[in-house]
Order: structure tokens, then sequence, then C-alpha cells
């Protein structure tokens, strides 16, 4: 007899309230709705890049006369990045620069202190603790809008507006990154490790730095890329503490520019403001495939116990 004739003959298994087990119909129906949700999803977030992409190749003319899904007469790509790079002087290059410095000192200083901070709530027992978690869940229940205003009006009476110091100093403070290194490191760290490194005589500076961070780098790299994504797009708190082109991110750059483009007395650069677009969003995607690996070996690390 046959290995799928013995399969087929085998009794169903009796369930407690007196039915037999069968496979469920619906199960196929609902792997099929989930795939077709994921579909849409994907179409939904595919399709505006896809028209960015396409857009970037196009001249000011076909921007106006050709599909929106489909390329140009001219193909004009790297002219187009071309005229974007030397535009006003080179400003976008200036616009870039302003923002790298944002996100290299903002984000990876509120990155380093959400860590810090988020080892040191988790493992070290003193008063207040409770207190500074409620606090902690209130600051994360704030947007950072409702915000903006009191902040600008204590820098400008600080003197601080216009200059770059405006946009790092709010960038340090990550109420979520600390929160979400809180609960991370409460688990990732077995309390027993720490003792035993105190035992061999490792001060606590050493302990965060050599053992702790280790084990913390999948949470420490989700930090690190909320963080940059939230400065990288920062609009709202540069449009209001800043005035002079030269300080401007990528964000409030393409932003005057499109108002150029489009007002009274436009000019014909909204090739320029699409092609710019598409170069702000390429140091994002390469950022995110470069620290996924850190993600995938943390999950790794952590499925097989020793």
């Amino acid at each position: 007899m046959s290995t799928t004739t013995l399969l087929r003959s085998r009794p169903s298994r009796p369930l407690k309230g007196g039915g037999v087990s069968r496979t469920s119909p619906l199960k196929p129906r609902r792997s099929r709705l989930l795939t077709g949700m994921m579909l849409l999803y994907l179409v939904y977030t595919l399709v505006p890049l896809l028209w960015l992409l396409l857009s970037a190749t196009k001249t000011q003319d076909d921007l106006l006369s050709s599909p929106g899904l489909w390329f140009g007469k001219t193909f004009a790509l790297f002219s187009n990045i071309q005229d974007t790079l030397t535009y006003d002087d080179g400003i976008f290059l200036r616009w870039l620069g302003n923002t790298l410095l944002y996100v290299v000192v903002g984000a990876g200083g509120a990155t380093l202190l959400a860590t810090a901070a988020g080892y040191g709530l988790a493992k070290y027992k003193f008063a207040g603790r409770r207190a500074v978690f409620a606090v902690l869940l209130g600051a994360v229940a704030v947007p950072g809008t409702a915000l903006a205003v009191p902040t600008f009006l204590m820098f400008s009476n600080l003197g601080l507006t216009n200059t770059v110091w405006a946009i790092i100093i709010p960038s340090l403070v990550s109420p979520f990154g600390l929160y979400l290194m809180w609960v991370y490191a409460s688990d990732a760290i077995p309390h027993d490790l720490l003792e035993a490194a105190r035992i061999d005589g490792a001060g606590e500076i050493r302990i965060f730095f050599t053992v702790a961070l280790r084990l913390l780098v999948p949470g420490v790299v989700t930090v690190l890329l909320f963080a940059v994504v939230a400065t990288w797009n920062n609009y709202f708190l540069p449009l209001i503490m800043l005035s002079k082109p030269n300080l401007y991110p990528l964000t409030v750059g393409l932003t005057q520019w499109s108002n150029q483009a489009t007002g009274v007395g436009a000019r014909p650069i909204y090739n320029l403001v699409i092609t710019g677009s598409l170069l702000t969003i390429v140091p994002l995607v390469i950022a995110f495939l470069f620290l996924q690996r850190f993600w995938q070996s943390g999950l790794s690390a952590g499925s097989v116990k020793q």
C-alpha cells in the first residue's frame, strides 16, 4: 500500500467536544485575503516612488505633456542631476551638508543618550524611578509640533535661532528612543552577566561599553534609524528656527524651490524639485539597507539557546 493511501486512510483525530478535526476551509481564504492586502499595500508604497523616479528622467516640458507613470520624449535624468547640484551656486549641496550635520550630530547624539539612559533606568534601582517612567510616557504622548513654538521662544531668548544648535539640541532629545531602549535593555542584558563583570573588577563605564552595548546592538540600530529618519525629514522645526538659506536642511530648501516653481513669477525649475526629492531619499534607502543586517543578526542570536 502506498504512503498516500495510508495517509488518506488514517482516521481523523477526535476533538474534546466529540467532533473531528479537519482542515478549515477558511484558512486558504484568509491566506488569499492577506496576500491581496499585502499586494495592495505594496502597490500603494511603490507607485509614488515609481512616479518620482520616472518624473526625474523628464525635462520641464515633458513633465507637463507626458503621462505621469511613463517616460518622456527625452531622457534627462543625468542632466537634471547636474542642474540640481549646480543651481543657484550649488545651494543644494549646502543643504545636503547641513542635513548630514544635523543627522550625524543630532540623531547620533540622541541614540547615544537614549541608549545610556535606557540602560541605566533598566539596570539600576534608585528613588523616583517610577516618576521618571511616568514623565517619559507623557513625553512620548506629546507630539513634536506642539513643542515647536515654545522651543522657538526659548531659543530666541537664548539667542540661538538661525544657528545650527537650534536644530541639533532639540534633536538630541528622543523620548520614544529612550523608552524603547529601556524596555529592550530590561530583557536583553542578564543581571548575572553584569554581576560577573563587576566581580572581575570592571567599572560601570567599561561594563556599559564592552558588555552591555554589544548586547544592545539591535535596539541601538532601531533607535538610530528612527532618529535618522525623524531628523532627516524634520521640516517644521527648521522652518520656524531658521531664516538663512545657507542653514536650511533639504526639506526646507526643496520647499522653497517648490514655491519658486509654482508661485507668482514662477521659474521653470519643477524638474529640479523632483530630482532633488529623488536625491533626498537615496541616503535613507542606503542607510536602511546597511543597518538591516544588524536586525537579522540580533534576531538569529536571540533564537538560539546556549
